[in-house]
């Protein structure tokens, strides 16, 4: 069965993951964190994109971002992915490829999804049982978004803005949607969009997604669905699902 072709339209939001070659490791020692963030940043500058929210997870990355341009998008993945295999390579004296060929992406309609995908993003070190509270991972946007941590690579979207007059109220606001989980329903649509390369939305915002495109983008499900134990859902925890 042939793959979807992804979808990038200018301005509006989308939610990226790359995953390591074989869900294998891609970062392996602090100062790989921030040699990847540093050049995340010059590829936003260089490229026009804003980036909401982010997750450097052991073995795969989430952006949340939205470019100016919808060219702009391959073009970041490209540039960024070339210079950390190469950093990694170097720094490690290793050889061929770190990430896997194709990443992954969904359009994300803001006003009805941004802020869970945000929550998804950076809670996935709580999913997988690295952290119990989102604020201990360093190598999330949470920190930026929730309690002011400085940063040179975030650009606050403009619902984010929404949540309050100034910038202990947004961020208060901000906390207090991560006072409980995301539920099974929105986390189980946000890793269809993504698997199937399908718009995040409601049917409204599939309709301006056909009519821009002259396609139906739409995640359906995929046979029927398999009842899970708590067990199955921790080791799908664990993995991410590469998400």
């Amino acid at each position: 069965m042939p793959r979807r072709p992804r979808v990038h339209i200018d301005g509006i939001p989308l939610h990226i993951v790359q995953r390591g070659h074989n869900r294998q490791l891609c970062f392996f020692a602090e100062e790989d964190y921030h040699t990847y963030l540093h050049w995340l940043g010059e590829a936003l500058n260089k490229e026009r994109c804003t980036l909401h929210a982010y997750a450097l997870m052991t073995n795969h990355v989430h952006l949340l971002l939205t470019p100016k341009g919808a060219q702009a998008v391959p073009n970041l993945i490209i540039a960024l992915g070339r210079r950390y295999v190469q950093y990694i390579n170097t720094t490690y004296r290793r050889t061929g490829t770190l990430w896997d060929s194709r990443y992954k992406s969904s359009l994300i309609q803001a006003e009805s999804y941004l802020l869970a995908c945000q929550r998804y993003i950076e809670l996935n070190p709580v999913r997988a049982a690295m952290v119990d509270d989102p604020a201990h991972y360093r190598w999330t946007s949470y920190r930026i978004n929730a309690l002011a941590q400085s940063s040179s690579v975030i650009t606050p979207h403009s619902l984010y803005h929404a949540l309050g007059k100034t910038d202990e109220e947004r961020q208060s606001a901000y906390r207090a949607l991560f006072r409980t989980q995301l539920d099974r329903e929105a986390i189980d649509n946000i890793r269809l969009a993504l698997n199937q390369s399908q718009p995040l939305g409601n049917e409204r915002f599939y309709q301006q997604i056909e009519k821009m495109t002259g396609q139906r983008r739409e995640g359906k499900p995929r046979g029927r669905p398999r009842v899970t134990s708590d067990s199955d859902n921790d080791m799908i925890n664990q993995g991410e699902l590469g998400l």
